[in-house]
């Protein structure tokens, strides 16, 4: 019997059926530390460690010679899942010996047991002869990765890319493994690991969706969402609906998170963004906001008109981070058309006069 457990199952916690197999015949395994050996010790089950240097040929006869003599052999496999005994003890089958391979788990993996596996490699890189370059990160020397592995996770949103989006979202995770190791070397009072950052995420869905874990019924998707504030500032006592908000955002979605909380809280349109009083309709606003500063602008007066904005937007329901990074993508996807034929035609596009970026930018925007 070929019995495969999960590394990521705790020791002991297997199925009836493979308890059974480890007591009708003798135990061998060639991993010394197998996690198993010590659960399999209490239940007082014998296990034999084989030389890990044997070769599988010879860990398969040895296995057939103790089926033999027991009626029955068990090969506790290693974390690994020890596939090269697996393929000895088959080829030794097809060649004729009289043998039967039966392969049972004795534990599987639960949904998420892979994230395991992220925090046993995060310390291991961290820990003494692990990576020198981990161990001299800090929170803050990490600080600029966070907001770079966010961003091209963001991107890989955009580009519609799922295989993308599944590996950006694996350095995501590994910010917060690694963030969430270091802390683990604070001092005693500032002490956290992984399992607090879950603990309280955790406690945090549960308290914040009382339709779903408590008895509170809602009537759509908007309910939610009001009594998610509620919840919110309740547990978070503040003062001010603006307090939290973090000013390290970019700066069309900072403005449009204020102003979004703004309009929660009731503060009149004409008070949010006074400039688009004045008109009739975003689109006169903003016209009349940029005919006003005709003059060279100053930070103030180009702060009030890309506020202004942006409230205009909100009206219609677009967000303006969004609109602008699209036509940021319709810019650079044009852009790179350009160079990558002028480069085929083996011209340096720095050498092109008006008339021949025109068009080629034309050519370009036709293309697209």
């Amino acid at each position: 019997m070929l019995l495969v457990t999960s590394p990521r199952v705790a020791p002991g916690a297997l199925t009836f059926e493979a308890w059974q197999a480890l007591r009708e015949g003798v135990v061998f395994t060639r991993d010394q530390e197998h996690p198993q050996r010590a659960a399999l010790a209490a239940a007082g089950i014998a296990t034999e460690a084989l030389d890990p240097q044997h070769p599988p040929v010879a860990v398969a006869r040895i296995l057939r010679a103790a089926a033999e003599q027991q009626g029955c052999a068990v090969w506790l496999a290693g974390p690994a899942g020890d596939d090269d005994i697996g393929r000895a003890l088959a080829d030794m089958a097809m060649t004729g010996d009289s043998i039967e391979i039966e392969v049972v788990h004795g534990s599987w993996d639960l949904p998420g047991a892979r994230l395991l596996d992220v925090v046993t490699t995060m310390d291991r890189l961290r820990s003494p002869g692990g990576c020198p370059w981990d161990a001299q990160q800090t929170h803050d020397s990490l600080a600029p990765y966070l907001l770079e592995e966010a961003y091209e996770a963001f991107q890989a949103i955009e580009d519609d890319d799922s295989p993308a989006l599944r590996e950006e979202l694996g350095d995501v995770l590994l910010q917060v493994a690694f963030h969430a190791r270091l802390a683990e070397e604070h001092d005693e009072h500032e002490r956290w690991t992984i399992d607090d950052v879950a603990a309280g995420l955790v406690d945090k869905l549960v308290r914040r969706h009382p339709h779903v874990f408590g008895d509170v019924e809602v009537d759509g998707a908007d309910e939610v969402v009001t009594n998610w504030d509620a919840i919110k500032a309740a547990e978070k006592g503040r003062a001010s609906a603006v307090e939290g908000v973090p000013m390290a955002a970019a700066a069309l979605t900072l403005a449009q998170t204020l102003q979004r909380k703004a309009a929660k809280l009731g503060v009149p349109a004409d008070l949010l963004a006074p400039e688009l009083a004045a008109t009739e309709g975003a689109g006169a606003a903003i016209a009349a906001l940029a005919a006003a500063y005709d003059d060279a602008p100053t930070l103030d007066s180009a702060g009030a008109l890309l506020w202004s904005v942006v409230a205009a937007l909100r009206s219609h329901d677009i967000d303006g981070e969004a609109a602008l990074r699209a036509r940021a993508r319709i810019f650079r996807d044009r852009l790179a058309t350009v160079e990558r034929d002028a480069h085929a035609e083996q011209l340096d596009v720095r050498e092109l006069d008006h008339a021949g970026w025109r068009e080629r930018w034309d050519d370009a925007g036709d293309a697209g």
